[in-house]
C-alpha cells in the first residue's frame, strides 16, 4: 500500500508555540489510527521507518514534536523547555489536541496511542485521563523509578531553577539522569550504545542536531513530575479496567532496570484489576527496540496486538 507523509501545525497549550505534526497516511482504507508520543531529546521523524511500516498495513500513524523538541522549537534556547506553570500538562494537552484532530478527520476508527521512553510516562498519565476514548495503549521503553529518587530529582531541579532560572541547563542533573546509562570504562560500549546495538543508528543520533542538547531544569522538573504522577496509585486507579495495554521493552534496557520496571508495571496494573495487560521483553535489545536488529519482529508483534483489539471493537 502506498504511504504519504503529511506535515501540519497546531498551537500548543502554552498559547504561543506552533507544534509540528507528522502523519504517515495510507492511500487506501484507514483501518486504525496510531498516535506516537516520542521520547526525550529526540523528535517524531525518528519513527519514520516504523510509522511507514504501520501505514502500509492501513494504520494511519501520526505524532507531534513535543514542546522543547524537534521542529516545534524555533529558538534553540527553548530546547528541552516545557513551559510554566505546568509543563507536564502542556505536553498532555498537546497530545489530546492531536487526538481530537485525527478523530474528527476519521470518526469511528479504532484509536491506539503509543509512548516511548519519556513518551511512555506521558501515555501512562494519558490512559488515566483520556483512556475511555482510546482502543488501546502501547507502553514502550518505560521504567518504574523509586519515589525517593523522583522527589530528590525534583528538589534538585527546583533549587537550580531558583538559583539560575528555569532555562538553566545543569550538567550535574543531566549526568544523574541520562549519564548513568553510559559505560565510560567499557571500550565495547561507546557513548549512546545504551540506545541500541545498531552502531549506525547511534551514529545518526549523534549527528542529528535536533538530538544534541541538554534538558533545561524546567524540562527535567516537569518530566520527573510526570513520572511521579504516572506511578501514583490514585492516578493509576482511574485507568479504565478494560483498556488493553501492551508493555514492550528491551531486556537490556537500563531505563527499565533491565526488564524489572516493565514487569513491575504489568504486576501493578493487573493488581488494580486491569483485564488486558501484556508485557513482552526482547532478549538482548536495549532502549530503542524499534531500532534493534529484530525490529521487524517488534513491528509484527505490535501489529498483531492491534489487529486483535480492532476485532474486539
Amino acid at each position: 500500500m502506498e504511504v504519504s507523509t503529511v506535515k501540519s501545525l497546531f498551537t500548543s497549550k502554552d498559547g504561543k508555540t506552533s507544534i509540528r505534526v507528522l502523519s504517515w497516511e495510507p492511500k487506501g482504507e484507514v483501518r486504525a489510527i496510531l498516535q506516537i508520543s516520542h521520547g526525550m531529546i529526540e523528535h517524531i521523524e525518528r519513527f519514520d521507518r516504523f510509522a511507514a511500516a504501520m501505514a502500509e498495513q492501513g494504520i494511519l500513524t501520526a505524532g507531534n514534536d513535543h514542546l522543547g523538541h524537534g521542529w516545534s522549537v524555533t529558538d534553540p534556547e527553548h530546547r528541552g523547555y516545557f513551559g510554566e506553570p505546568d509543563g507536564n500538562l502542556n505536553l498532555l494537552s498537546d497530545m489530546r489536541t492531536l487526538q481530537k484532530q485525527l478523530q474528527e478527520e476519521h470518526p469511528g476508527v479504532p484509536y491506539f496511542i503509543m509512548g516511548h521512553s519519556m513518551g511512555s510516562f506521558l501515555v501512562r498519565q494519558y490512559m488515566a485521563i483520556y483512556g475511555n476514548g482510546i482502543s488501546g495503549a502501547i507502553i514502550m521503553g518505560t521504567g518504574y523509578t523509586d519515589s525517593a529518587k523522583l522527589l530528590f530529582g525534583q528538589a534538585a531541579c527546583t533549587a537550580a531553577s531558583l538559583l539560575h532560572g528555569e532555562m538553566y541547563r545543569s550538567e550535574t542533573i543531566n549526568n544523574m539522569a541520562v549519564g548513568s546509562y553510559e559505560r565510560p570504562d567499557d571500550p565495547d560500549y561507546p557513548p549512546g550504545a545504551w540506545l541500541t546495538r545498531d552502531r549506525e543508528v547511534v551514529k545518526q543520533f549523534h549527528e542529528d542536531k535536533l538530538c544534541q542538547f541538554i534538558f533545561t531544569v524546567n524540562g527535567y522538573k516537569n518530566m520527573l513530575r510526570g513520572i511521579q504522577k504516572a506511578q501514583s496509585s490514585s492516578l493509576m486507579k482511574q485507568i479504565p479496567k478494560d483498556l488493553p495495554v501492551l508493555i514492550v521493552s528491551g531486556a537490556e534496557d537500563p531505563v527499565g532496570d533491565f526488564g524489572k520496571g516493565p514487569k513491575k508495571l504489568e504486576e501493578v496494573y493487573k493488581s488494580l484489576g486491569m483485564t488486558d495487560v501484556t508485557c513482552k521483553l526482547y532478549p538482548e535489545d536495549r532502549h530503542e527496540i524499534l531500532n534493534e536488529p529484530d525490529k521487524e519482529t517488534v513491528d509484527s508483534d505490535i501489529l498483531e496486538w492491534m489487529n486483535a483489539r480492532m476485532q474486539k471493537k
